[in-house]
Order: structure tokens, then sequence, then C-alpha cells
């Protein structure tokens, strides 16, 4: 199942490159349903706080009617930063489902792990390395092409 959301996940990155965004892509999963999704804007909606996971966490927070989002699944592509750990486990998302690290803002483990700190009041399963390549691909195609 893990790869089925995170082709979805994928989905979404693709709609940010195709706008000029960085492409990351988040879904957020209840049930084995889909109940939100999100894609990075910060560049479109001109909101430094606009990433993939929060759109999606915002999403499915008014999907469920409340800021609770425990029995939650969210796949992202890329590692999230430390805004978006914090939005996570302040919104009690129960598992994150990564595709590729970030070795510039990774707070799940590659520069920081804000993830499983025995001192917050909630902590995150993490799983990385779902479609790791074509996270990853994305993300350097996307770059490449903006150095051209």
């Amino acid at each position: 199942m893990d790869e089925f959301f995170m082709r979805l996940a994928l989905e979404e990155a693709r709609k940010a490159y195709s706008i000029g965004e960085v492409p990351v892509g988040a879904v957020i999963v209840h049930n084995e349903k889909v109940i939100s999704n999100g894609c990075n804007m910060k560049e479109t909606l001109k909101d430094p706080t606009d990433h993939a996971e929060i759109i999606a966490i915002r999403g499915a927070s008014k999907y469920l009617g409340g800021w609770r989002l425990s029995g939650c699944i969210m796949y992202v592509t890329l590692e999230p930063c430390p805004m978006c750990i914090g939005a996570i486990l302040n919104s009690r998302i129960d598992r994150l489902v990564i595709g590729t690290r970030d070795p510039k803002m990774g707070a799940c483990g590659t520069l920081i792990d804000l993830t499983n700190n025995e001192k917050f009041n909630h902590n995150v399963n993490v799983s990385f390395g779902v479609l790791e390549k074509e996270c990853s691909d994305i993300i350097k195609k996307f770059f490449h092409e903006l150095r051209k």
C-alpha cells in the first residue's frame, strides 16, 4: 500500500513541477482512504509556509473537522523540514512515509531528527525510501533544469 499512496504523492509533486514550484507532494490517508493532498505552493502563493505537508494537513483537518489527525498516515516525496515536522507532530499524525532524504533541510534524521524526541508529547513513526529513486529523480531534474 505504501507504494500506491507514494505514487499519489508523486502526482502532487508533478503538479508542483508543472507550475515551477519545487516538486514536493504529500497525501494524507485515513482508514486507507486519501483525505487530503498538497503540493508546494510557496512561490505561487507568496507564502513561505505553503509547503506540500502544510497544505495537506490543513485539508485533512478540515475534512476530519479538527486539528488532531490521529490515525492518519502522511506520504511525502521529500523529507520534511523543521517547520513541517512541527506541524506533523502538532497534528498528531501517527505515521510518516518519506520518499527521499533532504540533505539541506531534512529534519527526520538527515540533518536533525525531530520525529522521535522523548521530550515531545508526540512522536511519529517514520519510514524512508518508498519509491526513493522516483522521488529523488524529480527533485534532481527540477534543479538541473533551473540551473540551465
